[in-house]
């Protein structure tokens, strides 16, 4: 191992880019790095260390027991020169930076947007990089400290981190108007799964939250089409395609047209609390500390 190792900012964003998409061609993409270039970065990082940072797969790469201990302490270097930098903008009058936030579908779809269009707009050097994922895996990536922020459900296990909420959520049953409900404005998820379902992508974290909750059941869901967005799904419904689980939020901008009818999920997982979580709110950023104030704070 070389007595002196020097690694510049780029070859640590690299390097966790690559370990957070499991892919130096993806983390070269954002990096905005032509491959060539990553690729030698990270093997003259291995060089430096004298140890393999990554190991090699066919669909990608992951990364080794040093490699993990290099990520940890990029992300504190990197989490270090935020805090500097939002530190001294602040001073001068005004914020900058950049916060990782890692969210459930619910909150990208129904709640985030306008707190965070209002957030981006009064801090125009602020940027904010959203990744959708489930809950359960948003509480493991920040306890890996791989992001500042996470929106989940409440039905997710937090007690290691910290939190407040957010908004209200409630996910509902959403069938054509003229479906073989009769006049039942309640059911089951149970009940639901005898039917053909439309659904988001398989990698939404609506869909593994719902698949899970089925799996529980001892259940599956017969899923017809998987589209991108709500107002696709609800429209696909609306033709008779088959039922979908949204959030009450997204069923209410659909069932006007009188082609779309809503039942309330009985499950306690259906109606829940979005909270943020950090691991520790006194240790976030600057920025991240005044995202979390907006999105918290009351509505109006």
């Amino acid at each position: 191992m070389h007595a002196n190792i020097r690694f510049d900012l780029v070859d640590l964003r690299l390097f966790l880019h690559v370990i957070d998409t499991g892919s130096i061609t993806a983390g070269s993409r954002l990096s905005h790095l032509a491959l060539a270039s990553a690729s030698a970065r990270i093997r003259g990082m291995e060089d430096a260390l004298g140890v393999p940072l990554l190991e090699r797969l066919r669909a990608g790469v992951k990364p080794t027991k040093a490699g993990l201990a290099v990520a940890h302490h990029a992300r504190l270097v990197l989490q270090q020169i935020e805090h500097m930098h939002g530190e001294i903008a602040d001073y001068a009058g005004g914020l900058a930076g950049r916060v990782r936030l890692l969210s459930n579908t619910a909150a990208i779809t129904g709640y985030l947007p306008q707190p965070l269009a209002d957030f981006l707009n009064a801090h125009p050097a602020m940027d904010v990089d959203i990744e959708e994922r489930p809950s359960h895996v948003i509480v493991s990536q920040l306890l890996a400290q791989t992001a500042e922020l996470g929106i989940v459900a409440d039905s997710t296990d937090i007690s290691s981190l910290e939190s407040r909420p957010f908004r209200r959520d409630e996910l509902v049953l959403v069938a054509p108007a003229r479906s073989g409900f009769g006049r039942q404005r309640h059911l089951a998820f149970a009940q639901a799964l005898a039917h053909d379902f439309v659904g988001l992508g398989e990698d939404s974290a609506l869909h593994q939250h719902l698949a899970l909750q089925a799996q529980r059941l001892g259940l599956r869901m017969r899923t017809r089409i998987r589209l991108r967005s709500f107002e696709a799904v609800c429209r696909m419904v609306e033709a008779g395609v088959g039922v979908a689980v949204v959030p009450a939020v997204a069923a209410q901008r659909h069932t006007g047209t009188g082609k779309l009818r809503t039942l309330k999920l009985t499950d306690a997982w259906a109606d829940r609390q979005l909270l943020v979580c950090a691991r520790r709110f006194d240790q976030l950023s600057l920025p991240a500390t005044r995202l979390v104030e907006a999105l918290c704070a009351p509505q109006r």
